[in-house]
């Protein structure tokens, strides 16, 4: 089981050129803003100046995302986070938007419009949520 990650942006909410940006940092790995510019426009009909990439990097970095480190005379970035932890930090997010509605019925409406494989899925996280609750309860 993936655990929470330990070090979360200030805001999980990006916009498509941003969590674009992101997804090439975590498929390219540590790169400059050129190298990003140049995959972004590898699409033969994307229009984008290196201007707009370095902006919202500079976005990014004050969101939380990504930081920069200066290679020689080059600027290198780099995600701060792995996709999967961003997978897990926005599900916890969304987790507690719904948990939010307040009245269990309310959520527990929803129950009958879900298929066999989607309440077996619940059920296994509920049985992961008491395992992890009763290893809790047995450290000192």
């Amino acid at each position: 089981m993936a655990s929470f990650p330990p070090y979360q942006p200030k805001n999980l909410s990006l916009g498509s050129l941003e969590t674009e940006i992101v997804e090439i940092l975590w498929q390219l790995g540590p790169v400059s803003a050129t190298a990003i510019h140049r995959h972004i426009l590898e699409d033969i009909d994307r229009e984008l100046t290196y201007s707009s990439v370095s902006t919202v990097l500079k976005r990014l970095i004050k969101k939380g995302w990504v930081a920069c480190d200066r290679q020689n005379r080059v600027y290198i970035w780099r995600s701060l986070i792995s996709q999967q932890q961003a997978e897990i930090l926005k599900a916890h997010e969304q987790l507690h938007r719904f948990l939010a509605v307040g009245s269990p019925d309310i959520v527990a409406a929803f129950a009958d419009t879900l298929d066999d494989e989607s309440l077996a899925q619940i059920d296994a996280i509920a049985a992961k949520i008491r395992a992890a609750r009763e290893v809790r309860e047995m450290e000192p």
